[in-house]
């Protein structure tokens, strides 16, 4: 039955297309009415903390997620996920509230990450609400800002994740234009939290563009985690992708990777995956089906067919 939910969602994406008006619908006043709210509520904190510009007024944005998974191991596992950044132009111009699932922002072009959701999922269950709790329950103070004569983007947060892990963390980035057609860019995250200790990783790109709607990405990730114990791991992952219309996309390619572990050190899964998103019925509402065909050496796996659907609606 579940299996037939993630298949029915990956065959219904076109049709999900079709549907697309160019009036409003009920759904997307309702939509247009929650993202008013939200401004409105950012835009009265940035008028409680003093004395606000009103050509500059406080707005925020949202990204609400229902992510899920299944294959013939793990069974169907469903997580829900949310990210937003209020902006409050009262207090400093590079100065915003982040909140939400923070594992979100090192996700950006991550093709490794494709139908993973939970460390540990009990099998008799298929959604682990204390992680999910969690995971969402973030919210710090971002300043962004960066060094313009270098071309490197930086962040500097501080908040609280889970309820009572206090934090700290810096993203640093830079890109590099080669040439016309190829660039790079790397970017080094370092978080430290009084219970979840360290958190490092590092994400390297490689770009190399086709033409206007056609891209080769060659994305390349280290990362190392100490609380109790220590995780040490990476990933790799070529793509090509074509971009057909605005926000429609299709991807394709392989991605590996493994551990570092002192006793795991190991090429631990390799295999190709499909990935598609397009909006549905209007370009706030998404959905992203992914099939991907990988190994677990770890669990003694050959290899085997993952399904992950993503439904994502942004306000």
């Amino acid at each position: 039955m579940r299996t037939k939910y993630l298949v029915s969602l990956l065959a219904l994406a076109p049709v999900f297309a079709a549907a697309q008006q160019n009036n409003p619908t009920w759904v997307d006043k309702q939509h247009t009415k929650a993202s008013n709210t939200l401004d409105r509520w950012a835009n009265n904190i940035n008028d409680w903390l003093g004395d606000a510009d009103p050509d500059k007024p406080g707005t925020a944005s949202l990204r609400v997620i229902l992510d899920s998974r299944w294959d013939k191991h793990d069974k169907f596992t469903v997580k829900p996920r949310v990210r937003g950044k209020i902006k409050l132009p009262v207090l400093k111009k590079h100065l915003n509230v982040v909140f939400g699932d923070d594992e979100l922002d090192n996700e950006l072009t991550d093709k490794n990450h494709v139908g993973k959701l939970y460390k540990n999922v009990d099998p008799k269950k298929h959604y682990n609400s204390r992680e999910a709790r969690d995971s969402n329950s973030s919210i710090g103070l971002r300043w962004s800002d960066g060094i313009k004569e270098l071309g490197i983007d930086t962040d500097f947060d501080i908040g609280i994740r889970s309820g009572s892990d206090i934090y700290g963390r810096a993203r640093i980035s830079k890109d590099w234009q080669i040439t016309n057609q190829f660039s790079t860019r790397l970017e080094q995250i370092y978080r430290y939290g009084t219970e979840s200790k360290h958190y490092l990783r590092t994400n390297l790109e490689n770009k190399y563009t086709e033409n206007e709607t056609t891209f080769i990405m060659n994305h390349t990730h280290f990362e190392y985690r100490k609380d109790v114990d220590e995780e040490r791991s990476w990933g790799h992952s070529i793509y090509r992708q074509h971009n057909f219309k605005p926000l429609m996309h299709i991807s394709y390619g392989l991605n590996f990777g493994g551990r570092l572990d002192k006793d795991l050190s190991r090429f631990n899964h390799w295999g190709p995956f499909v990935a598609y998103r397009q909006p549905i019925w209007s370009n706030w509402l998404f959905i992203q089906p992914e099939i991907s065909f990988y190994n677990d050496k770890d669990k003694d796996r050959k290899h085997f067919v993952h399904t992950f659907v993503r439904l994502e609606a942004i306000f």
